[in-house]
């Protein structure tokens, strides 16, 4: 079935859609900034068990379901602009502080056996690119509405080559986010300072809540 599917003209748009930055790309930056490059691209693993959700839910007619139903879709994009507005605003607020004390959101506040922080800060780094990627609809959009434009027109069947098509583009992402948890491992590695560090966390605040904004003026 993945004859069914245009590759030559999928990948080339896959790079450039996966590394233009987006809410989940600025988070893998952030986080090898402020955590290290290893620890940035093992929470992407929660944004790509998303996507696979995604990819599984739009298999199944998910995709038909938001195009008929303006309340499904008002749900899934309101949804998105809160956690998102939500996520830049206390990115802002906690801009430059050192690990551990990013306020009431974090489990472990900085406290606690030093022997423990690994392991929960991998799972609230995973849980929050989930939510991140759940809660976008720019996401879902991406494989509601990108992905079967590579389909062949004569394929007889779509749920497995759009399976195909969703598995390479998360390869795909996958490979920038490296790139971007390695270019904030870089940053770290450099020792900047607390100050370039607070002017870089608020960027990348103020870049979600310019993906809020434009979410929300965005129509069916």
């Amino acid at each position: 079935m993945v004859t069914d599917v245009e590759w030559a003209a999928f990948f080339p748009a896959a790079v450039l859609l996966a590394a233009t930055p987006g809410a989940n790309q600025l988070l893998a930056l952030r986080n090898g900034l402020r955590h290290g490059p290893r620890a940035a691209v093992g929470a992407t693993l929660g944004r790509f068990g998303a996507f696979a959700l995604m990819v599984a839910a739009v298999a199944a007619g998910l995709g038909a379901l938001l195009s008929a139903s303006e309340v499904a879709f008002g749900v899934v994009k309101w949804g998105g602009v809160a956690y998102l507005a939500w996520l830049g605003v206390r990115t802002v607020a906690t801009a430059g502080r050192p690990m551990g004390e990013e306020g009431p959101g974090s489990r472990n506040g900085g406290a606690g056996p030093p022997g423990r922080q690994p392991s929960i800060s991998a799972i609230r780094l995973a849980r929050q690119e989930f939510i991140v990627a759940a809660a976008n609809p720019k996401a879902l959009i991406l494989f509601t509405v990108f992905l079967p434009q590579f389909l062949s027109r004569d394929a007889a069947h779509v749920v497995l080559p759009l399976c195909a098509l969703g598995a390479a583009y998360i390869a795909v992402e996958f490979c920038c986010a490296c790139g971007y948890a390695a270019l904030g491992g870089r940053l770290k590695a450099l020792g900047i300072t607390r100050r370039v560090r607070r002017r870089l966390d608020a960027a990348t605040g103020a870049g979600m809540l310019g993906l809020a904004g434009w979410l929300a003026t965005e129509e069916r």
